[in-house]
């Protein structure tokens, strides 16, 4: 009888072993997991953009005081931006183009946005060689189609701001903006 006590002892053992060797291996596991994480968690959060990055993620421009015809320039991520609230004249001549005989063929309304009729948001940057064009100021050379012009290399885009003639091959950057107020546009 003493065999067989022996045998259910050491089988009693032997499966306690096992349970120590499974919680030895969920913590060592376990404890490379948290040095893992605590070792990665700095390295990643150092590549997260810093407060001053942020603040300059967005822009936000008060139309408040703009007329139909008025422009405004600003500053959204250290280039030029232009909002201009187009007038009715302008608007209807800017539909009337054939976006066939573009170079970059978009309407008015994808330059527009959604929701949007009558604020043009651009950024001021020639996409020839990123000269700033005129046009946006009071008295600026406005070019041969009456939006704006770079002095640079001769480019001449529409009030829309569609390239028309010249050597930038694309429309002005129209980047992503909301209107957070009826009076307040914010970019980015």
């Amino acid at each position: 009888m003493a065999s067989t006590a022996d045998n259910v002892t050491a089988g009693e053992g032997a499966e306690e072993g096992v349970r120590r060797r499974d919680w030895i291996h969920i913590a060592a596991v376990s404890t490379a997991g948290v040095g893992g994480a605590s070792v990665l968690f700095p390295l990643v959060s150092q590549m997260a953009p810093t407060a001053d990055v942020l603040a300059a993620s967005t822009t936000d421009v008060d139309v408040s005081s703009l007329e139909p015809g008025q422009s405004i320039k600003g500053v959204f991520r250290d280039q030029p931006l232009f909002v201009k609230r187009m007038t009715a004249e302008e608007l209807a001549e800017m539909q009337e183009v054939d976006i066939a005989n573009l170079r970059d063929a978009e309407t008015l309304q994808q330059r527009l946005g959604d929701g949007n009729t009558e604020f043009l948001v651009q950024l001021g940057v020639c996409t020839h060689l990123g000269c700033v064009p005129l046009g946006a100021g009071e008295g600026e050379d406005k070019g041969e189609f009456n939006g704006y012009f770079c002095p640079c290399h001769g480019s001449h885009y529409d009030a829309a701001g569609r390239i028309r003639k010249g050597p930038a091959p694309t429309n002005l950057v129209v980047p992503e903006f909301a209107f957070p107020t009826e009076n307040v546009i914010r970019v980015g």
